[in-house]
């Protein structure tokens, strides 16, 4: 067995590989980027070495860095987690040549599977059915555009080389196709080095089924069953489950073995996950499955296949790394229950999903145990970074059957708590609560179908959050002039109070919130100190009522809990604050908030106009305008890349353009002027 392990890799993947490890009494080594110095892998591994700068490119994706640091600490394996360097065939051959263990499969079978366009072919030649497209060399942009006519539109492109939504985009015809395959290989380019793509028949209403295989070295291959990652935004996955609801027996052997088959043609060892997609009868389609693609590593939703089958497929990963055998065989595998993953995103609904950066300043999970599983790699206080992926945590939960595990979910959904930043959770609670979902009606235009349900209006904070919010204010004020009382040569003068104390009566303190919404008015929200040291309150609504909290705190999770009594009723709240920011948390909702100072003459918003700026930090790497073009309202001027995803800045009228003030290549801060468009007067 291994003795060291090095794990070349971050956040919830790492931590996740360093528990295995830990149980197992393998020694770990983490390494990390200057971003990640304090970062919650680095802490739970027995050792550390730093590798570089943030960037993943002077980091993560550094060879040389990593196979020095696994020399330094006699590491004897690398496990590569996923992502980064983890279907690297090179980094796996550096690996070997360094006489080191790669925790994957052999480079052949990498580079067999690690261009789409060549892993096609090559299943199309084991017999697997494959999607009608076009996968050949010729990257001429006229041949593409001919090859899309044949195949007929809509079409996908995608990038040749990688995988997770990235370099992938839809052409519904041959106006827009030039535009898409322009975005795609730009993006391919940007993530893989390689821009090359292919093309394929965009189908109607398809499920994404894959098939979670391994393999030793002495010939044995199993399947692990299946999951359903059907429900995906941008074509990465926001849902997984296992096993695939609604698959009839015969076709999941069928899928099994046709996975299996595909790993054994290319002499594949270790865990990785064959991806279909099925074409359903229910849906129009013709009720086959066709080849995607091939991940050859551990896939971001393998602890739903853990959940069920009661396997940890990373000590296997370990075991066949070492050179030892299946611990199971194909009959001994067996399902039991249902699990749910989804991914917790910092970024907001709201605004189109835009990945948010920052400090988490409240994070709260839901109890782990038998049914509830969280996956992460990060703490209260930690941050997170424009370098890296921007996912939180993963969100596991399992139950006798898939009812139940819906009910675990919305229930663990309701427990989770984010603050500093935005995060998806009520976007997944909607899922998880709407009518299809329930119903197991799942394909990969689930969130395209439903968007109107799952991202309603943003409602703003009724009477009970601002009462809350009013009390949780009203308390730390009283906790900081206490203190600050106490350090003066008089502590009792009620001179030293800064309340609304008079000397023959009660001036009421106004508080005036608002809550980011584009057209939501100021709330103010005006209470009277009371001789029994709660509140009279006059909320926004003209309800006046009665109301005293305190604050209670959270040991299990950090930060604390507001318990107030308004009205004759008793509420809780998870609470967090910083500065004039505040989080305020109830079952199933965040209502972020901000204390109005009426002495900030920069608290009201000076933007807006013509000026468009950077929605978070990024590189410029496409200027669709010059100055002195005519622009229509919704036309692309630029596009920034961020978090590993484009965005393209939008005109938000018609008008001139009048100033450009970034070039390609430029890295801009969050906030930054990006361009000047003259409106029409109109």
């Amino acid at each position: 067995m291994i003795d060291t392990l090095l794990i070349a890799n971050r956040g919830e993947i790492a931590c996740r590989i360093i528990r295995t490890a830990r149980r197992l009494g393998i020694r770990t080594v983490a390494v990390y980027s200057d971003a990640d110095a304090g970062a919650l892998h680095v802490a739970m591994a027995d050792e550390a070495v730093r590798i570089g700068a943030a960037p993943a490119r002077d980091s993560y994706l550094r060879m040389d860095a990593i196979l020095d640091a696994a020399a330094r600490t006699g590491a004897q394996a690398i496990h590569p987690g996923y992502g980064f360097l983890s279907e690297n065939a090179g980094f796996a051959e550096a690996c070997a040549a360094a006489g080191l263990v790669f925790v994957g499969p052999p480079a052949s079978a990498i580079r067999a599977m690690g261009g789409k366009s060549e892993a096609k072919a090559l299943m199309e030649t084991a017999g697997v059915p494959l999607v009608p497209g076009y996968h050949g060399e010729e990257q001429n942009s006229g041949v593409l555009a001919a090859e899309a006519a044949r195949i007929g539109f809509p079409v996908l492109i995608k990038a040749s080389a990688g995988g997770g939504g990235k370099g992938m985009k839809v052409a519904t015809s041959a106006e827009d196709f030039h535009e898409q395959l322009a975005s795609a290989k730009r993006e391919a380019q940007a993530a893989f080095g390689n821009d090359r793509v292919l093309i394929e028949k965009y189908l109607g209403r398809p499920r994404h089924v894959e098939i979670q295989v391994f393999a030793d070295s002495h010939g044995n291959c199993v399947y692990l069953f299946e999951r359903d990652c059907s429900i995906q935004r941008r074509h990465q996955k926001v849902v997984e489950e296992a096993p695939a609801p609604n698959l009839p027996l015969d076709l999941r052997q069928e899928m099994g073995a046709a996975a299996v088959a595909a790993a054994k043609a290319i002499g594949y060892v270790g865990a990785g996950t064959v991806e279909f997609l099925l074409d359903p009868v229910e849906t129009g389609g013709d009720g086959r499955f066709y080849f995607m693609e091939m991940n050859t590593r551990l896939q971001v939703e393998h602890p739903v296949t853990e959940y069920i089958t009661g396997q940890d497929l990373v000590e296997w990963q370990l075991r066949v790394a070492a050179g030892g055998t299946l611990p199971l065989s194909q009959d001994q595998l067996a399902m039991n229950g249902h699990a749910i993953e989804v991914r917790l995103y910092a970024e907001d609904p709201d605004k189109g999903f835009l990945p948010q950066t920052g400090t988490l300043s409240h994070l709260r999970f839901p109890e782990a145990g038998p049914h509830i599983r969280v996956d992460t790699g990060v703490r209260q206080g930690d941050a997170i970074s424009i370098h890296y992926d921007p996912m939180i945590a993963k969100l596991i939960v399992w139950d006798v059957d898939r009812p139940a595990a819906v009910r675990r979910l919305r229930q663990a959904l309701a427990g989770t708590e984010v603050g500093g930043l935005a995060a998806n959770i009520p976007f997944l609670a909607s899922i998880a609560g709407h009518a299809a979902f329930l119903e197991a009606d799942l394909d990969t235009r689930f969130i395209e179908r439903y968007q109107a349900d799952l991202l309603p209006q943003p409602a703003g904070p009724d009477d009970d959050v601002l009462a809350l919010a009013a009390l949780g204010v009203l308390l730390e004020r009283k906790a900081e002039t206490v203190a600050a009382a106490a350090r003066t040569n008089d502590p009792w003068s009620p001179w030293a109070t800064a309340d609304s104390w008079r000397l023959n009566d009660a001036v009421p303190e106004i508080l005036t919130f608002t809550d980011g919404r584009e057209n939501g008015e100021p709330q103010e929200v005006r209470a009277c100190r009371r001789r029994d040291g709660g509140f009279d309150i006059t909320l926004p609504s003209g309800q006046e009522l009665t109301g005293n909290a305190r604050f209670e705190p959270d040991n299990a999770h950090g930060g604390g809990r507001l318990v107030a009594e308004v009205g004759g009723r008793r509420l809780t709240a998870g609470w967090s604050r910083r500065g004039r920011e505040l989080d305020l948390f109830r079952p199933g909702q965040h209502h972020r908030l901000t204390l109005v100072d009426p002495l900030d003459v920069g608290a009201v918003d000076a933007g807006g106009g013509g000026r468009l700026v950077a929605p978070m930090p990024g590189k410029v790497i496409a200027v669709l305008v010059a100055a002195g073009d005519r622009v229509e309202k919704g036309q692309g001027l630029v596009v920034l890349e961020a978090m590993k995803m484009e965005h393209t800045i939008k005109a938000q009228g018609p008008g001139t353009v009048e100033t450009v003030r970034y070039t390609v290549g430029d890295q801009v801060p969050d906030g930054a002027e990006l361009i000047i468009v003259k409106g029409d007067e109109a």
